[in-house]
């Protein structure tokens, strides 16, 4: 049985949502890149190692949780859907810290293939960080408009979403993939 809610958000907190939402779709991203160019201090070790393969994993897992939400919306089992949804969206925000940590503290790694392998690995790695930039305001708006029922908006924004969140995190997992030969 659905229950119908009411849909408390005035436009003013509407707005105020929208304004957090904006700065973090532009926070988020300059934090990421910024992290490369943070000299690393060679006197403190953090054994990050253990990181890329891990948030491989998360990348994994959302992708799977994403099509289970997915599936589950195209059935009509809302709840389901929610849940896998938010579960993609923790996964994501773990992803993020993880990813986040492992750069702020490891090593940079070098893609070591040659021929026809290093091309597809920098196409997909390019195409995987563009995308990466792009969800992350479609990501935050799509939770945002379903967690506040604005559902006409939410399904609107999802259209795009799902598709380039589940690119995201599939190659996620083909840069792992494609890489982790050449971690040291």
């Amino acid at each position: 049985m659905n229950t119908v809610r009411t849909n408390k958000i005035t436009p003013a907190k509407d707005r105020r949502f929208l304004a957090l939402i904006a700065v973090l779709s532009v926070a988020i991203p300059v934090v990421v890149a910024l992290l490369f160019f943070i000299p690393k201090d060679g006197g403190t070790k953090v054994d990050v190692s253990f990181l890329p393969p891990f948030y491989a994993f998360i990348n994994f897992l959302t992708a799977v949780v994403l099509v289970v939400g997915y599936v589950n919306i195209k059935k009509g089992n809302i709840k389901i859907h929610r849940a896998a949804m938010l579960s993609a969206f923790g996964l994501s925000a773990i992803f993020l810290v993880s990813y986040v940590v492992y750069h702020l503290f490891g090593e940079r790694t070098l893609y070591g293939g040659e021929g026809l392998l290093k091309y597809i690995y920098y196409f997909i790695l390019l195409t995987h960080i563009v995308l990466a930039i792009i969800i992350v305001p479609l990501v935050l708006l799509s939770v945002y408009y379903g967690i506040t029922d604005q559902l006409v908006r939410h399904r609107r924004i999802s259209r795009w979403t799902f598709p380039i969140w589940l690119y995201v995190a599939v190659t996620g997992v083909l840069v792992y993939l494609l890489i982790s030969p050449y971690y040291t």
